[in-house]
């Protein structure tokens, strides 16, 4: 519920999300171009993609496989048989002047997908999934345009959410779960600034006491998360800021303008029956076994909500750190490779979290490309568990491993960071700092307990950072309070 503007009135918000998802397969959806991104402008096309008269479509088999996969994981029902359709439009980026798609009979239909926002736990709908292709892209310069049909073919998956979703932080948590979901099973790999996931909004307001929906409002081709929510934030707002001066809401589509932070009406929205959809006449209906559906099944991976809460049950962490750590599918199975082999789970936790996804984030790297193996963590780890080094070497020790690779061990002895430990060594560096730092000194027999801390990290600096910081604070203590 949102309360409108001038608090005249509250209203209910509703949005329904059609987010379209790019397969990760090896080839086009009808053809055998390669599935990539970032070549050359029209260089993986052929005459299928390019729309040529006479040419046929093959269905890519893979793509049929990953949507059915992506719809077990969302608690979706698969139909044993699906058909596609033509679903006419013009546009410069659509040779055929027609799309492949999916209308009455897609592959999978019903579902739910759950997020959390503000600590508050709901399940959104899935209405259907259904497969399609991309079309091409525009490319306006200053004097021109211009087309690449490399995107042409690609296999498109669309997950059509119910009207479910009632605030802009809603439709973000349920963006990142979804996203969340088709990474784990290897279905896409999401990457916005490739335009992998890109979604269209359906978005209306109404009084609280009305049952009957508003008008809606569509947004298209939102190709950022961000995006998302800040054309909810504006869209909601100029709804309800419309109804509350007596005006309408008409029925159009709208674009985000992410420099402006408004949205602009694009046209008036289309209906299905101006699409003119009819049966694709050169394709044969997708036919499953339930045996081939089960089989596709047993291989779905383990879902991020259920990992994050193992992670609680069996590692002891918060909610918070499993939550970081199942975030990614890669970065959660480096964590259980590196917690099994430690055996100390919130040491494991602590390093990743703070030293691993920081350099990760600095270095632009994905954690698969990290030099440190989980086995190389967890001795890290063991070394400072068992005192031969400190935090401080510690660190200095990950910086190398994180670069270079290789063996703590060997690292600890060729850099000679061994904690030093021994009362003489300590005692020679305790007596210099003492003589260094007379006002130190008074200050902490006079009551001042912080200059005690100021000696340690002079014992530590004097040492090189290789001194037992425990030991030389109980050390300098004992020193001081006996005079």
């Amino acid at each position: 519920m949102t309360r409108g503007a001038g608090d005249l009135m509250d209203y209910r918000v509703t949005i329904g999300l059609e987010t379209h998802v790019q397969l990760k397969t090896q080839t086009k959806i009808w053809c055998g171009c390669r599935n990539r991104f970032g070549q050359p402008p029209n260089t993986d096309v052929c005459p299928v993609c390019l729309g040529y008269p006479g040419t046929l479509p093959v269905l890519n088999r893979e793509s049929v496989r990953l949507t059915v996969m992506a719809g077990l994981m969302l608690g979706c029902r698969i139909n044993e048989r699906s058909t596609f359709d033509r679903k006419s439009y013009f546009y410069p980026d659509m040779p055929k002047n027609y799309q492949i798609s999916q209308y009455d009979e897609p592959l999978c239909l019903g579902g739910r997908l759950e997020i959390e926002v503000n600590g508050r736990k709901k399940s959104i709908g899935i209405t259907r999934i259904h497969l399609e292709e991309d079309v091409g892209k525009s490319i306006h310069y200053e004097q021109s345009s211009g087309v690449d049909f490399n995107r042409a073919g690609t296999p498109l998956m669309e997950i059509v959410s119910e009207p479910e979703i009632e605030s802009a932080d809603e439709a973000f948590a349920y963006l990142t779960a979804l996203k969340q979901v088709l990474l784990y099973g290897g279905i896409s790999d999401c990457n916005l600034e490739e335009g992998n996931i890109r979604s269209d909004i359906n978005c209306s307001v109404r009084p609280v006491e009305r049952e009957e929906l508003g008008t809606k409002i569509e947004i298209k081709n939102m190709n950022t998360f961000r995006g998302v929510h800040r054309s909810l934030v504006y869209e909601i707002s100029r709804q309800i800021n419309v109804l509350n001066d007596g005006g309408s809401i008409s029925q159009e589509t709208r674009r985000w303008n992410d420099e402006t932070g408004v949205t602009e009406a694009m046209r008036t929205k289309e209906y299905a029956h101006d699409y003119r959809y009819f049966p694709e006449p050169d394709l044969m209906p997708v036919v499953l076994t339930r045996e081939q559906i089960e089989g596709w099944r047993a291989t779905i991976p383990e879902l991020p909500g259920d990992r994050r809460a193992r992670f609680v049950r069996e590692y002891g962490l918060s909610e918070y750190d499993a939550g970081v750590l199942s975030a990614d599918r890669n970065v959660a199975d480096y964590y259980e490779e590196a917690a099994r082999a430690s055996g100390h789970f919130k040491a494991v936790s602590n390093w990743i979290m703070t030293d691993m996804l920081h350099a990760m984030s600095e270095g632009a790297i994905p954690i698969q490309e990290v030099k440190i193996t989980p086995g190389a963590l967890a001795g890290l780890i063991d070394l400072v568990d068992r005192q031969v080094i400190n935090r401080p070497s510690a660190k200095r020790v990950f910086t190398i491993l994180f670069e270079k690779g290789g063996n703590p061990a060997d690292i600890v002895e060729q850099e000679g960071l061994s904690q030093v430990r021994d009362t003489e060594s300590l005692e020679t560096y305790i007596d210099e700092a003492i003589t260094a730092h007379p006002q130190s000194v008074s200050d902490y027999r006079s009551g001042k307990k912080a200059a005690l801390k100021f000696l340690v990290g002079q014992v530590m600096r004097l040492s090189k950072g290789k001194a037992d910081p425990q030991m030389a604070l109980e050390m300098l203590r004992e020193r001081l309070d006996t005079g």
